[in-house]
């Protein structure tokens, strides 16, 4: 009976670290759309408006044109490695600043994620030059 009560327990906060983390990480497919410049996968996880900062863009654009402006740096400025630096957040907003190595420099890129119907969407979205 205690081996019954101590698995069910284990398995309760089995379920429980699950789905905590299920918004502590950021999605993979966000950072290989900035590694691959894929501007379609990246503009998938954009809120329906997205505050960008892309070089000489600075506003709250539609989630079509954030997309535009990012094809355009990405075709500008093809991506060779993008790694995360440093992320954290709390249950309500993630967030996460890394650095982005291109054919033309080295970018800072921020961005701030909050879930909305069990996903991830980007709020915010920096990529600004380094040095």
């Amino acid at each position: 009976m205690k081996n019954l009560k101590f698995v069910l327990i284990l398995i309760f906060f089995g379920l429980f670290t699950t789905v905590s983390q299920s918004f502590s990480q950021i999605p993979n497919e966000i950072i290989l759309s900035i590694q691959s410049g894929n501007d379609v996968m990246l503009a998938s996880f954009f809120n329906q408006n997205v505050e960008l900062v892309v070089q000489s863009h600075d506003d709250v654009f539609s989630k079509s044109q954030a997309q535009q402006i990012v094809a355009e740096f990405f075709k500008v400025n093809k991506p060779k490695q993008f790694s995360i630096i440093y992320q954290g957040g709390t249950d309500s907003s993630r967030y996460a600043i890394g650095s982005l190595i291109t054919n033309t420099g080295t970018f800072r890129v921020h961005f701030l994620l909050k879930p909305k119907a069990n996903r991830s969407y980007i709020h915010q979205f920096k990529i600004e030059k380094q040095g």
